[in-house]
């Protein structure tokens, strides 16, 4: 058996650039120019949806109901999914019917991810 050997300039690493510490703006896209926008991307990634409030039963609770539509793979038809999440309403001002926006956050229950933000739409009977 012959055993062939790596030349050598292979077998030397290249040294390696010293690494700057992570600032507090790394990872905020450029769009961010508020200081809440830098503030919330320093807690990293947190989903936002926008919903309709179809249960408000609860106290501080209201559970929002998101629609996604995706393509199906092999036939190319569009497909509708349902979500439901329960998102905490410190005012419990949101009512069944409502528009509203929710961001994730940190467990607040088993089931409680997810803050009411903002309201979108208010829903209005005719």
């Amino acid at each position: 058996m012959v055993e062939k050997k790596a030349p050598a300039a292979a077998a030397k690493a290249a040294p390696k650039k010293a690494e700057k510490a992570p600032s507090k703006t790394a990872g905020v896209p450029a769009a961010a120019t508020s200081k809440r926008d830098v503030h919330e991307a320093g807690r990293g990634y947190r989903r936002t949806m926008v919903g309709r409030v179809i249960r408000d039963k609860m106290d501080k609770t209201v559970v929002v109901e998101t629609v996604s539509a995706r393509r199906d793979a092999l036939y190319g038809k569009y497909v509708r999914t349902r979500s439901r999440y329960k998102a905490h309403d410190a005012t419990n001002q949101y009512k069944i019917g409502d528009q509203v926006e929710i961001r994730e956050s940190a467990p607040m229950s088993r089931d409680k991810r997810f803050t009411v933000v903002r309201l979108v739409k208010k829903f209005i009977e005719e």
